[in-house]
């Protein structure tokens, strides 16, 4: 990270504290576009502006320690700080490979050893509060509060089928409300973006979520806004859900977490803007995160990865019964290694469900390990979290010395402390070892994946596994309403690549031989749209191998990129996104079931030549989904080119230089 700029703007010192009865505190974004003004009175509240209308409030901000009483509550302040800050970050497996990161810093002083700072990005505003206190504290709970007085409606994703209030997977569809609408005894799942009657858009979410737990949030009583609700501290478990993979809790503390007296807390974070295309190149959970604490991440190796479970082992035209067995894997390696893919997972089934340690008569770990190396493929080892949380050290070292390359860690579905830490632990100790981790069974990404970055991807997301067993659920709209919120937080599994795509009125839910809804360059455009450095192919190297073109080209798109350049975009309806890695430009575009005609402008192209390989949707594809045309044309930054994307339908290109 090379640091550009950092001025001290101001420094003023109120002696021993005072009543601030009368403090009101402006701070604005780099570019004046984002203001806040604080309040210092009774208690420290804020109200935010965007472009002078106000997009949200909120009444007062309060961290409860036993020891030390509300923090927040009848404030004294001390000191005000205010600061700009300049910094070029490094990103290397991200959406772009460097970040200009710039803010100004509000920083509040008060008496009894804490403070409370905020951040003005262009992009939106941070908040968190900071404690420099002895030993240890016990936090009873953190007053969330946040008034949107002018909200025409909020994407709702609720915590679903779930009898504890607590413990869910964290996939949700959206559910569009007005606040009026919205169900008061159930709680949101985070990142939840809100929309004012102008059309702004704010997106909440949470960053740098360290040692301790995650919060939802719920409509207030008013209904003009929401307050929050954080994970409580388990005190009793027991095994439960899939297979006893998880870890139920039976009894909540009355407290959220024991934590250090000094410390930073987790960074609150309202995403801002007018145009939606910029929320899909949001980088503020990124940027708040803790820097990485690997000093060498020359290791580390994002890349695809072909999968076993979605497509339920249904390979044919072999000699031998397909499952969860060695000659099944070496085909799937075999596979791999034909299209240049980099990885192959071993699912849940390749070790007994509770020991991680046992390996199951059918797989011959080590031979499967040695054909991948001889075909240039590295194997991934799926793990139940709750026998990992038990045997960490063990399964890292047995595993890490055959050869085996990361983990993908299911079935946590909680984010109260204990959990949290363990996202921490299993990433530091992984590292260790030079293994990556996916998280599955996840809450939503706070940044952990900049902290560490062999942390690849994180669930959290209603994904094409959802196809196997959901009755009726829009997923092409999801599809271009996750990338706005979900992954405004950081990279998702979501796990594309059907070769099985139908219509919305022929689809249905196979749980063994799965059809995505939508159309086949709505897939496609998926590995470009969707941020995930580790990207499944889902389904069956069979059907891969029956689709060579579209396979070659799903091997042809990274999973990491130099730039990003949103290009058209409107929440809920449709997005195209073009992604840079060296000389190379890749494009995806996706609707929702309406048919669509955009236009492509490819002045984001360096001067040149350059040929685009396309894939795009067939006359017929809006019947027979599976119906595509591939062409290459040339192409250059005064090049407009009309598309047409059919229902459900998609928009892929790579583009490259021509060589003379």
């Amino acid at each position: 990270m090379k640091k550009i700029i950092v001025v001290l703007v101001c420094c003023l010192m109120l002696g021993s504290g005072l009543r601030a009865a009368e403090q009101e505190l402006p701070v604005s974004s780099p570019s004046g576009r984002l203001e806040l003004v604080v309040k210092v009175d009774q208690g420290i509240g804020w109200t935010l502006y965007y472009e002078k209308e106000v997009v949200s409030s909120s009444p007062g901000m309060a961290l409860h320690l036993e020891e030390y009483g509300v923090l927040g509550a009848q404030p004294r302040l001390k000191t005000i700080h205010l600061q700009n800050h300049r910094d070029l970050v490094s990103s290397p497996f991200y959406k772009k490979a460097e970040i200009e990161e710039a803010y100004n810093e509000l920083r509040l002083d008060f008496r009894g050893d804490y403070s409370v700072v905020f951040r003005m990005y262009d992009q939106g505003m941070a908040y968190r509060f900071e404690t420099r206190l002895k030993g240890e504290v016990k936090v009873v709970n953190e007053a969330l509060a946040f008034d949107f007085p002018k909200a025409e409606k909020a994407w709702v994703p609720y915590i679903r089928e779930s009898i504890y209030r607590y413990q869910a997977s964290h996939e949700s569809p959206y559910t569009i409300q007005t606040l009026e609408e919205m169900y008061a005894d159930s709680l949101v799942i985070l990142p939840f973006l809100v929309e004012q009657k102008s059309g702004v858009k704010v997106v909440i979410t949470e960053a740098d979520l360290e040692d301790y737990p995650g919060f939802f949030l719920k409509v207030n009583a008013a209904r003009d806004g929401f307050v929050g609700e954080l994970s409580p501290y388990p005190l009793e478990e027991e095994p439960g859900g899939h297979n006893n993979l998880q870890s139920i809790v039976t009894r909540y503390a009355d407290y959220l977490a024991v934590t250090q007296g000094k410390r930073s807390y987790p960074w609150r974070v309202f995403a801002v803007s007018g145009d939606d295309a910029e929320l899909l190149n949001n980088d503020l959970v990124y940027l708040l995160a803790a820097p990485s604490r690997i000093a060498d991440t020359s290791w580390i190796k994002p890349g695809k990865v072909a999968w076993d479970w979605w497509n339920d082992w249904n390979i044919s035209g072999v000699d031998f019964e397909a499952g969860i067995n060695t000659e099944t894997y070496k085909h799937y390696i075999d596979f791999a290694a034909e299209y240049g893919i980099e990885y192959v997972i071993l699912d849940e089934g390749w070790s007994e469900s509770t020991d991680l340690l046992k390996i199951v008569p059918e797989i011959d770990l080590p031979a499967i390990i040695d054909h991948a190396q001889a075909k240039g493929v590295d194997i991934v080892l799926w793990a139940g979290w709750a026998p990992l949380r038990k045997q960490m050290d063990e399964v890292f070292a047995t595993y890490s010395a055959m050869g085996v390359k990361g983990y993908k860690i299911d079935f946590m579905n909680r984010d109260d402390q204990p959990v949290v830490n363990f996202f921490y632990e299993a990433a530091r100790k992984a590292a260790e070892y030079q293994q990556f981790v996916d998280f599955h069974g996840s809450y939503k990404p706070t940044g952990l994946h900049r902290t560490y970055p062999n942390v690849l991807t994180y669930e959290g997301v209603f994904g094409l596994e959802q196809v196997k067993w959901t009755e009726y659920t829009d997923f092409p709209t999801y599809d271009v309403t996750a990338p706005f919120i979900r992954m405004l937080a950081g990279p998702m599994d979501y796990t594309p690549g059907a070769m099985r795509n139908a219509n919305r009125f022929n689809w249905r839910a196979i749980h063994s031989n799965p059809v995505s809804q939508g159309t086949r360059c709505h897939q496609l455009a998926m590995y470009v749209v969707f941020e995930s450095p580790f990207s499944m192919l889902a389904d069956k190297p069979t059907a891969y191998q029956r689709e060579p073109e579209s396979t070659t080209f799903i091997a042809a798109i990274p999973t990491v990129f130099d730039a990003t350049v949103p290009l058209d975009a409107k929440l809920g309806e449709y997005l195209l996104v073009a992604r840079q890695k060296d000389d190379n430009w890749y494009l995806g575009g996706m609707t929702n079931w309406d048919g669509r005609d955009l236009e492509v402008d490819f002045s984001f192209l360096p001067e040149g030549q350059f040929e685009a390989e396309i894939f795009r949707d067939g006359i017929n594809a809006y019947r027979e989904a599976t119906d595509y045309v591939r062409e290459v044309v040339r192409v250059d930054r005064n090049t407009k080119m009309d598309i047409h994307m059919a229902s459900g339908g998609g928009w892929a290109a790579i583009v490259r230089p021509v060589v003379p």
